[in-house]
């Protein structure tokens, strides 16, 4: 059965990562609904944005009306929703657009949804799906050497960020206690690879590295991450929403804990092998390693316990970090134009895809 999918904050890293696999490996029918924010970035999809299974909508989930009418015209049988703002620092400089996109649009897109649910035929009511993709910070911080977080871990959110996204996660439990909605929820943990904006941290660093800029790792680098290969969690979630279990949670991993300065140091030494003409006064990459002040109630450790997805709908990662991150590494060397325009802030300029 075909499916027509409506993916918020689709331009996004992770949404585009979605949107181009359900359109190169699926026959579903997408509708991308995205506000283009800075992290918006339409040049991503260029791969995919001329099939004819693929439209574009530019509106903010915090517009009920704009919100009506894209449900009334995609007619979707599936919402996945990964428009969001993400970064941590950004969410501690200035909460109130965390607030107002993570909180407020969630609910904003809640309310759509259960509007135009309501008014399906029976069938199609039944089979329609809301999954909402959220993250691994909302649970805190790990304290033990061997914990992970499972699906029933606590909320102990830490940071603005976290705690919009905490916010979201119970907004979309309590519409299906409610009302009756048939959702899902995804928390992730830490996703890297193709088109990641550069303010993260794997490709602020590969790119300040190739510029022969110093590579800040906050406090002493001792932070522990569970990395997941970009492309691994759009499988994840396209299994979710097509075969997941209505009001269950999926933690998706990747199996891979590293500290940040490990990450640090093995993208300096994939940069040794795959970029050796350095730039000029850099003998080796790994000495531009600087270490700066440790940002505001920084968690130390995430990892995530993927035994419920493994188990119940048969996902594993494909990418080990090793592998992936050597993908990612060759990725950007391959495709400067496109991070170059991110830099230069031209991609805001010339949209591609409708």
């Amino acid at each position: 059965m075909i499916s027509r999918i409506l993916v918020t904050g689709g331009a996004g890293f992770i949404g585009s990562a979605v949107v181009r696999h359900l359109i190169q490996n699926t026959p579903h029918e997408v509708a991308n609904l995205d506000k283009l924010t800075y992290a918006g970035n339409l040049e991503s999809l260029a791969s995919i944005s001329d099939s004819p299974r693929y439209r574009f909508y530019r509106v903010d989930i915090c517009d009920g009306t704009a919100l009506d009418t894209v449900f009334a015209e995609f007619k979707p049988t599936a919402v996945m929703h990964l428009a969001a703002e993400s970064h941590v620092d950004r969410s501690i400089d200035g909460p109130a657009e965390f607030i107002q996109t993570n909180v407020v649009g969630t609910y904003s897109l809640l309310e759509a949804a259960r509007r135009y649910w309501n008014g399906l035929p029976a069938d199609e009511k039944s089979a329609f799906r809301f999954h909402h993709i959220s993250t691994d910070e909302v649970y805190g911080d790990l304290e033990g050497t061997d914990d992970l977080f499972t699906e029933t871990t606590p909320y102990t959110p830490s940071s603005p960020y976290s705690a919009s996204k905490a916010s979201s996660d119970h907004l979309v439990r309590a519409w299906h206690r409610t009302y009756g909605l048939p959702v899902l929820v995804t928390n992730c943990s830490n996703n890297y690879g193709p088109y990641h904006f550069p303010e993260k941290l794997i490709p602020h660093m590969i790119l300040n590295a190739l510029a022969g800029k110093p590579l800040p790792v906050y406090g002493d680098g001792s932070q522990i991450r569970d990395w997941l290969f970009v492309e691994d969690h759009a499988r994840a979630l396209v299994e979710v929403v097509t075969r997941g279990k209505v009001g269950e949670t999926y933690n998706i991993g990747g199996h891979n804990e590293k500290r940040n300065l490990e990450v640090v140091q093995t993208l300096c030494d994939l940069l040794e092998e795959l970029a050796p003409n350095k730039p000029e006064g850099v003998e080796r990459y790994r000495d531009l390693i600087t270490f700066v002040k440790d940002r505001p109630g920084h968690d130390l450790r995430y990892a995530i316990d993927a035994s419920k997805i493994e188990r119940e709908l048969g996902w594993k990662p494909q990418e080990t970090f090793e592998s992936g991150i050597r993908k990612t590494v060759q990725w950007y060397l391959d495709n400067r134009l496109w991070w170059q325009r991110v830099l230069s802030g031209d991609y805001r300029l010339g949209r591609l895809g409708g």
